[in-house]
């Protein structure tokens, strides 16, 4: 008797492994994000997509605050068109990351999702840091 498991068929390797290959071209791992941080050339820009609020209390180090509704052509003109961004947000219950990604797609640029957010970089044991969202230079303020 099939379980709950192996009563659906599993997909052919073929399409499993463009459905596979295709979820690492949308989202990347805390785990793969982490190793590329501290490695000390990351090749993106992270967005934290909270609120100045939630990012003051703790984000990932080197994270920049941009909450979703604020990105806009303006403010993402200040990086090269081709510039990967990986976005997160609180965690898998919040889906304010999969927001800054439609946003950032609509936009021409190319972006990925952190899974797990804060809380996966959490559950993986790395550090926050504390303090305020810092817009500086790097973004543009806009009314």
């Amino acid at each position: 008797m099939p379980t709950a498991v192996s009563n659906v068929r599993a997909a052919a390797s073929a399409q499993a492994l463009a459905h596979f290959e295709a979820r690492l071209s949308f989202e990347t791992d805390c785990w793969d994000t982490h190793e590329a941080l501290t490695s000390g050339a990351p090749d993106f820009v992270l967005l934290d997509v909270r609120s100045p609020a939630l990012y003051a209390e703790g984000h990932i180090p080197g994270a920049i605050n941009l909450p979703h509704g604020k990105i806009i052509a303006r403010r993402m003109g200040v990086w090269p068109d081709d510039t990967l961004f990986v976005v997160y947000c609180a965690g898998p219950h919040c889906n304010g990351a999969c927001k800054a990604a439609v946003r950032l797609a609509r936009l021409g640029r190319p972006v990925k999702e952190m899974i797990g957010g804060i809380e996966g970089w959490r559950d993986e044991g790395f550090d926050l840091v504390t303090g305020d969202a810092v817009f500086g230079a790097a973004i543009p303020e806009v009314a």
